[in-house]
C-alpha cells in the first residue's frame, strides 16, 4: 500500500471519528425532545446543576461540527465524482434529492425535530449552487452567513448554510487533505477557541434566557465550544489514543446516518420503558438513555461493519447517488 493511500486512509479516518463523536452530542442534546414530542409544554423552573452543563457543553455544540463535516463530504465527493463521469454534480443533485426524501419520511413518521430534510434543502439552494463559485467567493459568504445569524440574535438552524460552505471551503483549499499533519495549527487554534469560549460562556450564565442578548451568547459559545472539541480530536489523534478513539466513535461516523435514524427509534422506545414526564427525566436518566442507545448502536455498527462495507442506509443513499447499485459486502 502506498503512503498516499495510508494518509488518505487515516484522514477519512479522522473524519468519521469527529462524526462519530458528533453524533453521541446530539443524541445526548435530542434525548428529551424527541422523548417529549407531542407532550404539552412544561412550564420551566430553575435549572438544575445538569441542566446547566448541558447548556453549557452539549445543546447546540454538535449540530455544527455535524454541518461543517456536511459540507466537506459534499465537496470530496464532488471531487471523487468528478474524475468518475462527466457530470458529477447531477450526481450531487440526486443525493440532495434522495436525503431530502429520508428526512421527509423522518420527519412525518417519527420526529418533526429532523435536521435532514432542512440539510437538504440548504444543500439545493446553497451548497450546489457553490460549487460554480470561486473558492474566495465561498469563503466570505461562509463567514458572513456565519456571523449575521449570532448578530441578530438567532442561533440553530440558521447556522447551517453558512457552516455549510466553511466545511466546502476548507475542502477546496486544500485544509482537509492537511487536517492530520500538524499539532501546532489545531493546537493553536483550539487555545484560542477556548479562550474566547470562557468569557462567552460566562456571559451566557448570567443572562436570562428571556434576555435578547442570550441568543448571541448561546450561539457563539455553541460555535467556540465545537471548535475546541474538532481540535481536541485532532490533537488526541496523534497521540497513542488514536487507536482507542477510531475502536470507539469511526464505526458510529462511518454508520451516521442510519445510527441518527436509528437513535429516534430507540428514543422512542426508552420512553415507554422509562415513563414519567420526559421534561421531568432527570440529567442522569438522559445520560443513561443516551448511553445505552449508543452502546447498542456501537456494537451494531461494528459487527455490520466487520461484513459490510457501509450501513444499510448509507448503502441506498449511495445507491440513488450514483444511479446504481454499489458493493455492499466486504471482500
Amino acid at each position: 500500500m502506498s503512503s498516499e493511500v495510508r494518509q488518505r486512509r487515516r484522514r477519512i479516518a479522522a473524519l468519521d471519528v469527529i462524526r462519530g463523536f458528533a453524533l453521541c452530542g446530539i443524541l445526548l442534546a435530542n434525548v428529551q425532545p424527541i422523548a417529549s414530542m407531542g407532550a404539552p409544554p412544561v412550564s420551566g423552573g430553575p435549572a438544575s446543576p445538569g441542566e446547566l452543563w448541558l447548556g453549557l457543553l452539549v445543546e447546540q455544540r454538535f449540530f455544527p461540527i455535524f454541518s461543517l463535516l456536511f459540507g466537506v463530504g459534499f465537496s470530496l465527493l464532488l471531487d471523487s465524482a468528478a474524475e468518475r463521469t462527466a457530470r458529477p454534480r447531477l450526481l450531487l443533485l440526486r443525493r440532495l434529492l434522495a436525503l431530502l426524501a429520508i428526512g421527509l419520511a423522518h420527519h412525518l413518521l417519527l420526529w418533526e425535530g429532523d435536521i435532514l430534510a432542512i440539510y437538504a434543502v440548504v444543500g439545493l439552494v446553497v451548497l450546489l449552487p457553490s460549487t460554480w463559485l470561486p473558492r474566495w467567493t465561498v469563503a466570505v459568504l461562509a463567514a458572513a452567513l456565519i456571523a449575521t445569524p449570532p448578530i441578530l440574535g438567532i442561533n440553530g438552524v440558521p447556522l447551517v448554510p453558512g457552516l455549510f460552505l466553511l466545511g466546502s471551503a476548507l475542502t477546496r483549499y486544500g485544509v482537509i487533505e492537511r487536517i492530520e499533519r500538524s499539532v501546532r495549527v489545531p493546537a493553536a487554534l483550539g487555545l484560542v477557541f477556548a479562550a474566547g469560549a470562557v468569557p462567552v460562556l460566562w456571559l451566557q450564565t448570567e443572562t436570562r434566557i428571556s434576555d435578547a442578548t442570550f441568543s448571541l451568547w448561546f450561539s457563539i459559545g455553541g460555535l467556540l465550544i465545537a471548535g475546541v472539541y474538532v481540535c481536541v480530536l485532532l490533537l488526541l489523534l496523534r497521540t497513542p489514543l488514536r487507536p482507542a478513539l477510531e475502536k470507539v466513535f469511526a464505526p458510529l461516523g462511518r454508520m451516521a446516518l442510519t445510527n441518527y435514524l436509528s437513535a429516534t427509534v430507540l428514543v422512542l422506545v426508552a420512553t415507554r420503558l422509562v415513563g414519567g414526564v420526559p421534561h421531568e427525566w432527570s440529567i442522569a436518566t438522559v445520560l443513561v438513555i443516551a448511553g445505552v442507545i449508543l452502546l447498542l448502536q456501537w456494537v451494531w455498527s461494528t459487527l455490520w461493519l466487520n461484513r459490510y462495507l457501509q450501513g444499510p442506509i448509507e448503502w441506498l443513499w449511495r445507491w440513488v447517488t450514483w444511479a446504481r447499485r454499489p458493493a455492499l459486502r466486504a471482500q
